[in-house]
């Protein structure tokens, strides 16, 4: 049943898509260009981007205080951030040169 109302949906739009033709489509594209434009819409970009990375930072910094320490090197080698925090804990005096923790 969802595959028949799906193939329904993709005619009917096809059907309507084609009716409307190049001048409509290239309306829509004009339309929704100006709109990604428009400033109201800039600064709200720039606060959900904003948003996204303080949330996407302080997820990181928890996840990593719990089990950074259990992650092999390869893996934080790899990983900027990763290897950034081990750059700090090393000198923050917490490892030693051997990389053992003073805890």
């Amino acid at each position: 049943m969802r595959k028949l109302t799906f193939i329904a949906g993709l005619a009917l739009g096809y059907v309507l898509g084609t009716r409307a033709g190049r001048e409509r489509y290239e309306q829509l594209r004009k339309t929704a260009r100006d709109l990604s434009q428009a400033p109201t819409v800039q600064s709200a970009t720039r606060s959900a981007k904003q948003a996204v990375g303080t949330a996407t930072g302080k997820a990181a910094d928890a996840v990593v205080g719990k089990v950074g320490d259990k992650l092999p090197s390869s893996l934080t080698e790899r990983v900027p951030y990763l290897r950034d925090r081990v750059n700090a804990a090393d000198s923050d005096g917490t490892t030693d040169a051997w990389g053992s923790t003073s805890r």
